[in-house]
């Protein structure tokens, strides 16, 4: 009796064959998922990346990318709101569809959700720009905006009417103007660059004054500080002088004052000496011997008077 597993791995091969030719078996690459129709009716059916199975003939299938993608947007007339017709020749969308909303967005757009949200939803977003604002906006003053306009402009219709796609960037180039207007905006823009030129060629020599006059507020505050230290130690100098003569003019009153005191002193101590000394008895002693040093003989016809204190001569103790 033969091995069931043997049966079974015979059965598949040979369904494998037969499937195979009719495209029975089909391959869905790695960063997308396939979806299936029967009878041209969606089946829930989602599969991943590897081999896969189906019944040809009656069951067709599409691979859809999940992965990021960048869908490019040519050629996208529009006029301002001026009137004048202006050209965006590329507007390149990354955005990625995950896989959870694949089989809702596939039933409600197709596999060509794209074309719907992307493609068309970008003309019809430019258009409503460019009708919104002048040429000058468009073309120069809003230019900057319109990427971030754009993606939330896509993705808040997108989250109402087809969650599960996500725009992740948008990229605008620069439209095309016509040639006439081109020039003018040319002849705008040189201008503009020389009167910027002008602007930092001024710029620059007010910046080079400016720089000139610090440097010189800088050389006068260098030079006011110099002579400020220079006077300062001068008259450092000078008080310091002025305190050595007052030093010296103090040094030299108190030797004079020590020479008075000393001299005053010696006379004090001198007179109180004589005050000693000078006794009743030593006067008389003294006025009795300058008496007899000075006796004279006078020859003559008369001779002098004589005056002599007798109390000069008399004895203390009388």
């Amino acid at each position: 009796m033969a091995d069931p597993m043997t049966i079974v791995g015979a059965a598949v091969a040979t369904l494998a064959t037969l499937l195979v030719p009719m495209g029975g078996v089909h391959r869905i690459p790695e960063g997308h998922v396939g979806v299936y129709w029967r009878g041209g009716a969606l089946l829930d059916r989602v599969t991943s990346p590897g081999y896969h199975t189906m019944l040809p003939g009656i069951t067709t299938h599409e691979t859809v990318q999940i992965t990021v993608q960048t869908d490019k947007v040519t050629n996208i007339p529009c006029g301002t709101s001026g009137g004048t017709i202006i050209h965006f020749d590329r507007v390149e969308v990354v955005n990625q569809l995950h896989r959870d909303a694949v089989h809702a967005i596939v039933k409600n757009f197709t596999i060509d959700y794209d074309k719907t949200w992307i493609y068309d939803k970008i003309h019809h977003e430019i258009n409503q720009f460019c009708s919104q604002h002048t040429l000058q906006e468009v073309f120069i003053d809003k230019f900057d905006t319109l990427d971030e306009a754009l993606k939330e402009a896509l993705q808040r219709d997108i989250d109402i009417y087809a969650p599960g796609i996500q725009i992740i960037s948008i990229r605008v180039t620069k439209p095309r103007v016509p040639d006439s207007i081109l020039k003018n905006y040319e002849a705008v823009e040189a201008e503009r660059t020389k009167l910027k030129v002008a602007q930092q060629t001024q710029a620059l020599v007010e910046k080079n004054a400016e720089t000139e006059r610090k440097k010189a507020v800088i050389e006068a505050e260098k030079y006011a500080m110099v002579e400020a230290i220079e006077l300062n130690r001068t008259l450092a100098l000078k008080l310091n002088e002025q305190r050595i003569a007052n030093i010296e003019n103090e040094m030299v009153l108190a030797q004079a004052k020590a020479r008075a005191d000393a001299e005053y002193y010696s006379s004090e101590r001198e007179a109180e000496a004589n005050k000693l000394r000078l006794t009743p008895e030593l006067l008389q002693l003294e006025a009795v011997r300058a008496l007899a040093n000075n006796t004279k003989v006078y020859f003559g016809e008369k001779l002098p008077g004589l005056f002599v204190d007798t109390n000069l001569l008399r004895n203390p103790a009388d």
